[in-house]
């Protein structure tokens, strides 16, 4: 047992509003500017990430199915845009209802800001995701749990240990958000606290990850969101777990509406799931009435697709609205850090059971497509590959392949970095954020099946 383990942690009080939405924003604590400006602190963040490039990058990262050719399936962006704007909405019905029930506080006003912290979080969520959809995170942990890396761990302390075997997107996220990037300004992209903090789904140590590998901070940013979670008021439940900032659950609900109703709606396009099994699908949202209503209006519509359209937006307008009241009904359990599970989880029964019903049928029609399972594999190659020659670089970069390859990193990734944990990172920081199709590139290029033009 570590001394902070041996720490105790008294009934902690319920995270009050009026401290959690706070326009503060990192590495500007100094500058922090009252003035009243044309965009709110919150919309400002919302722009600083449509206009950043690890934003753009995602245009060019899978989601589920491999990457566009004559028919339009979803990308990272594509997915991150949906997820913001289904989590603006949210965000703004639960705004509603909240200041109407706590209309009396003189903070009430300040729950207007919801629906822009809620979508500039939706933005980032999937920031720190690898190439080649989640089957890239699994590649890098085994890379280090079953593959050459093993041999790094005697290296290593425990906890970052953990950090690698269960190399994880959201907590990449918020490094990629907040870790100080050879030659960038203090505090990353100097979002605000309360962005940050409802990014963060998993709010805990790799020590905590548990049987599915979800944390939600590295080593090396656990003091940026102790600093967070203290400025918020984000209580330690206990030592090494934090509650979850409230604004997460919408977030993440949002996350979950979009993959689960928008990947049918690719493989319907894809011919992988046939119309008749998504609209019944789709259909079993509704009470028999109102499933009889949309009926005729589908037979209005002579493209399959546009039907499919109609019945996904009726679904996530009929989930949106419940997960809010959801949210609402649930504020004192979220605030006091004892709400489990999710949103969509708790929405009314025949909601649940529609979209578990939902969930079922991906499983068993879509991630296991051959085309999805295709990628995964490539993928896999690609990304072990790209690790153990960037790996090998930066412990031994006096070789003289090292040398050349470390000329093709980016000097704002600290290759040589004092510990060896900091110079595995730099090659997962490079790594994760590659585009599917520069991972490829340089993958060819690095086994010299591409060569310049001469």
């Amino acid at each position: 047992m570590t001394r902070q383990d041996k720490k105790t942690y008294p009934c902690t009080q319920p995270m009050r509003w009026e401290r959690l939405i706070s326009a503060k924003r990192l590495g500007m604590e100094a500058y922090h500017d009252p003035r009243r400006h044309t965009r709110s602190t919150f919309q400002r963040d919302y722009d600083r990430m449509i206009f950043s490039s690890p934003f753009r990058r995602l245009q060019n990262k899978t989601q589920v199915f491999p990457l566009p050719g004559s028919i339009f399936v979803h990308n990272r962006l594509t997915h991150s845009l949906e997820v913001s704007s289904v989590g603006r909405s949210m965000a703004n019905e639960v705004s509603r209802l909240l200041r109407e029930r706590h209309s009396d506080a003189p903070w009430a006003e300040k729950l207007h800001e919801l629906g822009d912290i809620v979508a500039t979080a939706c933005l980032c969520h999937d920031l720190g995701n690898p190439p080649f959809g989640h089957s890239g995170e699994k590649t890098i942990s085994t890379f280090f749990s079953e593959g050459e890396g093993l041999e790094l761990k005697p290296l290593l302390t425990e906890r970052q240990w953990a950090d690698l075997i269960n190399f994880e997107g959201n907590a990449n996220s918020f490094r990629l958000l907040t870790h100080r990037f050879v030659g960038r300004r203090e505090g990353g992209f100097a979002m605000t606290y309360s962005v940050l903090a409802s990014i963060v789904k998993y709010p805990h140590s790799s020590l905590f990850a548990g049987d599915k590998g979800k944390f939600g901070y590295f080593e090396s940013e656990e003091g940026i969101w102790r600093l967070v979670a203290e400025e918020l008021g984000i209580p330690e439940l206990r030592p090494g777990v934090f509650a979850r900032h409230p604004l997460v659950y919408i977030m993440e609900a949002a996350d979950d509406i979009c993959y689960q109703i928008m990947d049918l709606e690719d493989a319907h396009k894809l011919k992988i799931v046939n119309h008749q099994e998504v609209a019944d699908l789709f259909l079993g949202f509704f009470e028999d009435s109102r499933a009889a209503q949309m009926r005729r209006t589908m037979a209005r519509l002579d493209d399959p697709n546009e039907r499919v359209a109609y019945l996904r937006s009726n679904v996530i307008g009929a989930l949106v609205e419940d997960c809010a009241r959801v949210f609402v009904e649930n504020e004192d359990g979220i605030l006091s850090g004892k709400m489990q599970g999710s949103l969509v989880e708790k929405t009314e029964p025949m909601l649940s059971e529609a979209y578990a019903a939902c969930s079922e049928k991906a499983w068993e029609k879509i991630y296991r497509a051959p085309e999805v399972v295709d990628i995964e594999i490539a993928g896999n190659r690609i990304i072990t590959y790209l690790m153990r020659c960037l790996v090998e670089a930066v412990m031994h970069p006096e070789k003289n392949f090292s040398r050349l390859l470390l000329e093709k990193v980016p000097k704002q990734y600290d290759t040589r970095a004092d510990s060896v944990y900091g110079r595995i990172q730099s090659a997962l920081d490079h790594i994760s954020g590659m585009t599917d199709v520069y991972a490829l590139d340089l993958f060819r290029k690095l086994n010299g099946h591409s060569l310049p033009a001469v």
